[in-house]
């Protein structure tokens, strides 16, 4: 299996912080990969240093088997990486369709255009010319996975999907998820809820303390036993 994302011993700060230490994952082609812990343990972070958010001290970082010594924030979009950020990030001066149009810019090819993410998500063709800001918390969930799509990514990240988001519409993010990943893309999903995790992905990572601490197969049977990896 290819792997398309591999980070090795990362050591990740903001200013003089220090929240990695030593976080080590890596995601192949095609899986589907849950990254869990508690809050504040380093999730974010991992996705921040490969946006150049935070500072990579050391360590190595490959998209695609490319080295990364510098990340930048347009750097994962142009290997074929796409990132839902944790509170969606939807542009609130640009309409649906605008914010979409944004995760095209790479024009990079593949299945997903506009026609295909109004498929998928019916509502945001009803609403296109409306503020991205004026839907609802699951709306605009919808949006943010549209607009990462629109990249045509062969790994998406999605960090903490289901903030907000009622019971039924977590459902329906499962459905979406379990979609998309059927078409060959690869997953990294950072999540707390853990019957997501169950349903969407098939392997897991917990970090504690900036590091991987444990990891291995989801299995929907045995769920309550990684309870523990995120239990306060």
């Amino acid at each position: 299996m290819k792997t398309l994302l591999q980070m090795h011993d990362v050591h990740a700060y903001y200013g003089a912080a220090h929240i990695l230490h030593g976080l080590t994952l890596q995601v192949g082609e095609g899986e589907r990969v849950a990254l869990i812990g508690r809050n504040g343990v380093g999730k974010t972070t991992a996705i921040n240093t490969l946006m150049g958010v935070a500072r990579l001290g050391d360590g190595e970082i490959r998209f695609n088997d490319v080295p990364i010594h510098k990340a930048m924030p347009y750097i994962p979009a142009q290997f074929g990486l796409a990132i839902v950020p944790q509170g969606r990030c939807i542009v609130a001066n640009l309409t649906i369709e605008e914010n979409l149009l944004l995760g095209a810019a790479r024009q990079r090819p593949g299945p997903w255009n506009l026609n295909e993410i109004y498929r998928l998500f019916p509502i945001l063709k009803e609403r296109a010319h409306t503020p991205g800001t004026a839907l609802s918390g699951g709306q605009q969930q919808m949006l943010a996975i549209g607009r990462a799509l629109m990249a045509n990514p062969s790994l998406m990240i999605l960090d903490e999907p289901t903030e907000g988001l009622a019971p039924v519409i977590v459902d329906q993010l499962a459905d979406t998820l379990n979609g998309v990943t059927r078409q060959g893309m690869a997953i990294l999903l950072i999540e707390q809820n853990l019957g997501l995790v169950a349903r969407t992905t098939s392997r897991y990572y917990a970090v504690e303390k900036g590091r991987i601490t444990a990891s291995g197969s989801v299995n929907p049977d045995h769920i309550k036993e990684l309870y523990s990896h995120i239990a306060v």
